[in-house]
């Protein structure tokens, strides 16, 4: 009954917004959340469903355009010290809270302690929460007057600007927490394009827009353009793609293995049948999806023996496996850990498709073992389970024979941290714009379960340039470094880098505006619907 009457009010309001803003059913953008939303506070932004919603809501001092470069957002302009240590943003005046009650005068506009407030906020010890972890190269941080916010790091880190664009950081009002406190999960104030109107939980999430919203197009046309966003929750995947297909929504990203293969070819190419009716948009996006070795693992000698390692890495066609796997979505991880789209791509390669090497390389660990069989066992979940068996099959053929583990992802990612799984599927997405965060996965100090280096691979040179690289401003001398690092790792193979993965969206023909970019964040400012 209760869940009744929110949907009764829900589509009152709905109505009443219609006849009073005067807009139709195309100003309105719907897409569906399969994973749920947890939060609308972008100090909990730290999974994508939480963060494309706060994306709507919420701004920080910078962001990030479609190729990565940093951009002012709050912040019109920065400057950086000479030694990489302090960094002074000037605010803009023109950037105002969405109006609510929580204000004296309904809102007002964004000031520098505004952020020492929202930083203050997100390293509370008391408040634990996830994204504290962006400002631990911080040292201290102040609003020097209403319109310049300075921070003062640590140590030198180039690519703290990139930490700055995610929505942890993102500014919010004293007094909304104030009035909220918990609640502000589920009650939003922010400065985005678009503000909070309505949340059934695990039904329907609606924003509308923000009238008060500083940024214009090239035109002078004040963003965004569309009236409302309108997001379901239909945990289905196959049935959120049918709502996608009969035009009840309007967007989709992502492919799954329950519609891949009647939306796609093996090309990656969308089906003949759906040619007319949507339409699709592929890009790099910043995950590598990876096998990995635990280098401590002393006890399997298949495992600890190069070789084997080289030998994996060399004896599947990564080709092959991402068009009939995965639909053509995807590069083939040739080059190492850092993935196409990143500037430090290194585009040497590092293992291709040598089945006769690898095999070779199985017959002298056989020699040098006194010919006994090698055999490894592969840890994996069931989302996964097509490609392990692909390249179980691939080894199978050269001599090398492969045991596949399946587990919970839970009970995988747990028993991955504390070292008990010795050869295991993994993939890293970026969580801020700088190869760094690929290289940090092989860090020795970064060992899990403190960090994340899941192999515990060690090497003193590696270290010794990764330490380096936090000095270097210049990008150009830095990515050198990085590439040198990945070179370092692929050497000595900790890992079988499987592909590159690639952003892929499908949208309705009527839509148009809906960005693609790197790290996969759904920008919606600048989406339009037209009249079919």
């Amino acid at each position: 009954m209760k869940l009744l009457v929110y949907i009764a009010v829900f589509f009152t309001f709905f109505s009443c917004s219609n006849r009073q803003s005067k807009f139709n059913d195309f100003q309105v953008f719907r897409y569906n959340e399969p994973r749920n939303i947890t939060s609308l506070d972008p100090a909990y932004a730290s999974n994508q469903a939480n963060i494309w919603a706060v994306n709507q809501l919420f701004n920080g001092l910078v962001q990030l355009d479609d190729s990565l470069n940093v951009k002012p957002d709050l912040a019109k302009s920065w400057t950086i010290s000479n030694d990489g240590l302090h960094y002074d943003f000037v605010l803009r005046n023109d950037a105002y809270f969405h109006k609510d009650a929580c204000f004296e005068n309904n809102t007002r506009t964004v000031n520098a302690a505004d952020f020492d407030y929202s930083f203050n906020r997100l390293i509370d010890k008391k408040l634990a929460l996830p994204g504290s972890w962006v400002l631990d190269k911080v040292a201290r941080f102040n609003a020097v007057n209403d319109s310049v916010f300075h921070i003062e790091l640590k140590e030198s880190f180039p690519a703290f600007l990139g930490l700055l664009t995610m929505k942890y950081c993102s500014v919010v009002p004293k007094e909304a927490i104030t009035k909220y406190q918990d609640n502000f999960r589920n009650h939003p104030v922010g400065t985005g394009a678009f503000q909070f109107k309505l949340w059934i939980e695990n039904t329907k999430l609606v924003f509308r827009k923000n009238p008060l919203y500083f940024e214009k197009d090239s035109k002078g046309n004040r963003l965004p353009y569309l009236e409302a966003v309108a997001i379901k929750f239909l945990p289905d995947r196959q049935s959120g793609f049918m709502e996608f297909i009969q035009g009840k929504s309007d967007f989709i990203s992502g492919l799954d293995p329950s519609y891949k293969d009647d939306i796609l070819d093996a090309n990656g190419n969308l089906q003949n049948k759906y040619t007319k009716k949507i339409r699709m948009a592929k890009g790099a996006y910043l995950n590598t999806e990876y096998l990995g070795f635990y280098m401590e693992s002393r006890a399997d000698k298949a495992i600890d023996n190069i070789l084997i390692r080289k030998a994996i890495n060399y004896g599947f066609d990564r080709t092959k496996m991402i068009r009939f796997l995965r639909n053509g979505i995807g590069t083939s991880a040739v080059n190492g850990i850092i993935p196409k789209g990143m500037p430090a791509f290194n585009a040497i390669p590092a293992y291709d498709y040598q089945p006769k090497l690898a095999k070779k390389l199985i017959a002298q660990y056989k020699q040098e073992t006194g010919g006994k069989s090698p055999k490894v066992v592969l840890s994996t979940n069931s989302a996964y389970l097509d490609l392990c068996e692909y390249i179980q099959g691939e080894m199978a053929k050269l001599g090398l024979d492969i045991q596949i583990d399946v587990n919970p992802p839970a009970t995988l990612r747990q028993e991955i941290a504390q070292g008990k799984k010795k050869f295991f599927r993994a993939s890293w997405i970026a969580d801020y714009p700088d190869a760094q965060n690929y290289l940090s996965l092989f860090y020795s100090k970064n060992f899990k379960p403190k960090g994340p280096n899941a192999t515990h691979f060690s090497n003193s040179l590696f270290d010794s340039l990764y330490d380096k690289s936090f000095a270097l401003v210049n990008d150009k001398e830095r990515f050198k470094l990085y590439q040198k690092m990945d070179s370092i790792v692929m050497a000595a193979a900790p890992i079988v880098p499987l592909y590159y993965d690639e952003v892929v969206h499908f949208y309705q023909q009527n839509v148009t505006g809906i960005p693609i970019n790197p790290i996969n964040l759904l920008e919606l400012k600048r989406v339009r619907k037209v009249l079919d």
